[in-house]
């Protein structure tokens, strides 16, 4: 009881009151002799007191390989059948955050034969998430599946913080379970009012480690933290909106609210949040509603501000950010391109190959983002092969069979700047035909239309819409500039497509009036 008492007391402290405090009680020449005694008792213990003793002891941090953490680990062995329930719950528990070592490991086997024989008898769902804790990532396949066909018996039980822990139970034992997901997503949509702000940035992880989309989920939460957004600091909804980012998920309203923000109070940002902040509007391709020249120049001021201290790397990632949304940020070039001819920025093996990307990306969106590039009459292509992989087949079928002959039209085609389109048609000034490759190729007219078709996958868009994330639609307004009509495709949608639904399709896209609008112009334009 005394020692279980000294952890109840200090678990609520920081962590730095805990570190003082225990070294006092270390310190105290009562805890010796409370542990001398323990040691001598172990054996005669009750199983409540065992298991609680040494959840206590392993808590406060007395060392795993000391005689009294190991004879206790021994004991609990010794009388691991004997133990109801909750101790088995209470002692999976300590084990999980224990490192391993004989004793650890013995443990640990003999607590997953129990839990295979009195799984039919565990009803707590509180028990269950434990073991689960416990048993982590290494239990077989089977016993997993039996872990979870317990959860679902008892699943009309979950309550609202049950729902929050399985999460992190279900991580523990890298085992995605849609059907308990799908249950504690719902029980926390409902009651996601209840649900602290840490909590919220902790399921959002626990999604991305077990690669659970909801949009439903995501939704609640975004629109939880937009309507109380006054109650939240801005480092928090920036924690928030980078771990919506790492899902792929755009919380526009959260994003126009936020913006506004930085517009009004740009002091905040440090230099971590402010690219954080880039990285987060540029990957999920959001121009917020605030005046978004205002939005831009707020951040390019705040970026001026860091360019004394600004790493290499750091650097490149700001501009490229920006690059990627449309927007140059002169003064950061500048010193960008500098640092680049002095061969200053691709500096060691393991950041070579992503900031010789970036940079690529920076050089390109200086070219065609500039206000002084034309558009070119004519571009230099190269077919990269008559290959065409897999997932584009059904679209290279669909086109033959709309337009009669292969010969009307490209596929695998690779453009300057290192743009590849999956395929090219070329259509008469009035948008009426379809006009043969081979003939456009002989006599180069600046009034022939040029199609790009490009099948995205599903990564490329905002979870659960057909809005282009950040490089996608960079590509895009590029390809405009080009001389381009970009048609996007969502490439799993169109593999779901009956083979004449599919010819339909394409030749809606070809023949649409929407299809030849070239896209709004962008914020460089306007510069």
């Amino acid at each position: 009881n005394c020692l279980t008492m000294a952890w109840r007391l200090l678990k609520n402290l920081s962590e730095e009151q805990q570190r003082y405090e225990k070294q006092l009680i270390f310190e105290h020449p009562a805890f010796v002799k409370l542990c001398q005694q323990l040691l001598r008792h172990a054996r005669r213990m009750t199983r409540g007191d065992l298991v609680f003793s040494l959840h206590a002891v392993v808590s406060l941090g007395v060392p795993q390989n000391t005689l009294l953490v190991q004879t206790l680990l021994r004991v609990c062995q010794e009388r691991l059948n004997q133990l109801d329930n909750r101790c088995v719950s209470v002692l999976a528990t300590t084990v999980a955050g224990m490192d391993k070592d004989q004793n650890v490991s013995a443990l640990q086997a003999g607590l997953q034969l129990l839990v295979e024989q009195r799984m039919s008898s565990i009803r707590d769902i509180f028990i269950l998430q434990n073991l689960m804790k416990c048993l982590g990532k290494d239990a077989p396949i089977f016993l997993k599946k039996k872990l979870e066909m317990a959860v679902l018996r008892e699943i009309d039980s979950l309550t609202f913080p049950n729902a929050l822990r399985m999460f992190w139970a279900l991580v523990a034992m890298d085992y995605c379970s849609l059907p308990i997901l799908n249950a504690c997503s719902k029980k926390i949509q409902e009651n996601v009012q209840d649900a602290p702000f840490r909590q919220l940035i902790l399921i959002l992880e626990a999604c991305y480690t077990l690669q659970y989309r909801n949009v439903k989920l995501f939704s609640a939460l975004a629109g939880y933290v937009n309507s109380t957004a006054y109650l939240w600091d801005k480092r928090q909804i920036i924690l928030f909106l980078s771990a919506c980012e790492v899902l792929g998920f755009q919380p526009s309203g959260l994003m126009d609210i936020f913006a506004e923000k930085v517009t009004e109070e740009p002091e905040f940002l440090n230099l971590k949040n402010l690219l954080i902040v880039l990285r987060v509007y540029s990957r999920l391709n959001y121009v917020p509603r605030v005046p978004k020249h205002l939005f831009f120049e707020t951040l390019h001021s705040c970026l001026n501000k860091f360019l004394p201290q600004i790493s290499n790397t750091e650097l490149l990632k700001a501009v490229y950010s920006l690059g990627i949304l449309g927007y140059l940020p002169h003064r950061a070039l500048d010193e960008l391109l500098q640092k680049d001819s002095k061969d200053e920025l691709i500096l060691t093996d393991d950041l070579k190959e992503p900031n010789t990307v970036m940079l690529h990306c920076v050089k390109t969106c200086m070219e065609l983002d500039s206000p002084s590039f034309t558009r070119p009459a004519f571009v230099v292509t190269e077919n990269l092969s008559s290959l065409v992989p897999l997932n584009l087949r059904k679209a290279q079928e669909a086109l033959t069979e709309l337009l009669g002959d292969e010969n009307m039209f490209r596929q695998n085609v690779q453009l300057p700047y290192k743009y590849h389109i999956d395929f090219e048609i070329r259509m008469d000034a009035d948008r009426k035909k379809v006009l043969p490759i081979a003939a456009t190729d002989d006599h180069p007219d600046s009034q022939v239309q040029r199609l790009a078709f490009l099948f995205a996958p599903v990564s490329a868009f905002c979870l659960g819409t057909t809005h282009p994330q950040g490089k996608l639609a960079m590509k895009m307004r590029h390809l405009n500039k080009l001389g381009y009509h970009v048609i996007l495709i969502h490439n799993k949608k169109f593999q779901e497509m009956t083979n004449e639904d599919a010819v339909e399709f394409l030749k809606g896209k070809i023949y649409s009036e929407d299809a030849f609008s070239f896209p709004k112009a962008t914020v460089q334009d306007n510069n």
